[in-house]
């Protein structure tokens, strides 16, 4: 039953990391664009920007809600953890989602619409802001005692690792919320999309590697780990193709296209997370709690393996197919100089 049980926890170690990844590839660049619609001084401009998210925003993030229910059902105890260390946070990231999505709906009924463009752009960027403080404090090391519970104070999590680390996410989220843009815009907007995505995807590109190659300093386990067979090579291998990638969106860039940045730098964070998921096994947090000793028991992970096995591929579905009849440039009513720079 023992070896039952971990053969079903390695299982939803995929799982939840796959729907981890679904969050931050489809919600990262909507939460890029937000970011991004802070730093335009025009309100047509920012609707545009808004258009673009109009149809699929809340859609994207169901996948959290799923990567959560996956979390506390599947790894109890790292739930358990993650909320006690990372309260503030955690808090931030649902007051920004929530403060967001509020936004997005009033500013449609509202006739002061750069009031509320600019909160969908400060929930964004909050939301962003908490999911790197996540990212953060879990990689930098968690304190936990012989039993998994948590031993340390509210504010671990606030250090100049996690600073880097919150650099890089919220540059990482407006690179693909630039590369989207580039894909749903066009003229003076597609321009200064192309012209961020340069600035970002350098940035984000940056402190990836620096987070790399300070990481193993930081867990020792994980240097051991790193440098051993074969992991070092599947991490090699993954690192390569990431630097490739950031080269072909720069050149995808240069060259003008439209899909390809977008489809690049989707590429590049596939490539991180893997790179994580693969270097952090078999740890859920890294030096706290193991993946055997986080599980649920093989009762319990069978349950919800039934009931995921169908919900994941029912979304999955229904997110390509909403994707599929939503492509295309974003419709403007007042024509092509709205794409300008105008009030």
């Amino acid at each position: 039953m023992e070896e039952m049980r971990l053969f079903l926890a390695d299982i939803w170690y995929v799982l939840v990391g796959l729907t981890l990844a679904l969050y931050v590839l489809l919600d990262g660049f909507d939460l890029g664009v937000g970011v991004l619609s802070l730093l335009s001084r025009s309100e047509r401009r920012r609707s545009i920007m808004m258009t673009s998210l109009a149809t699929v925003w809340d859609a994207n993030e169901v996948w959290l809600v799923i990567a959560g229910g996956a979390l506390f059902g599947a790894f109890p105890a790292v739930y358990a953890l993650v909320l006690n260390a990372l309260y503030v946070p955690v808090v931030l990231l649902v007051v920004g989602l929530i403060f967001r999505g509020m936004a997005f709906e009033f500013r449609a009924h509202s006739g002061r619409k750069r009031l509320w463009s600019l909160s969908f752009g400060a929930g964004s960027l909050a939301a962003a802001v908490a999911q790197g403080c996540i990212l953060g404090g879990l990689l930098g090391g968690v304190r936990a005692d012989a039993l998994g519970r948590f031993a340390g104070g509210p504010f671990d999590w606030a250090n100049s690792f996690t600073f880097v680390i919150v650099v890089g996410v919220v540059a990482g989220y407006a690179m693909l919320g630039s590369t989207y843009l580039v894909l749903k815009t066009k003229g003076r907007a597609q321009e200064s999309a192309r012209e961020w995505a340069q600035v970002t995807s350098s940035v984000a590109f940056a402190v990836g590697c620096g987070a790399t190659v300070a990481l193993p300093f930081m867990q020792v386990g994980v240097a051991g780990k790193w440098l051993a067979p074969p992991d070092r090579y599947y991490l090699l291998c993954l690192s390569a193709s990431s630097v490739a990638a950031f080269l072909m969106l720069l050149h995808s860039l240069r060259r003008r296209h439209e899909m390809s940045p977008f489809l690049w730098s989707l590429l590049i964070f596939v490539l991180a997370l893997g790179g994580l998921w693969v270097g952090l096994y078999p740890d859920l947090v890294p030096g706290a709690l193991s993946v055997g000793q986080a599980a649920a028991s093989a009762r319990t992970l069978v349950v919800m393996l039934t009931g995921i096995g169908f919900l994941i591929p029912v979304i999955l579905v229904y997110n390509g197919y909403m994707y599929i009849v939503l492509r295309g440039k974003v419709d403007y009513e007042d024509g092509d100089d709205a794409y300008g720079d105008g009030e």
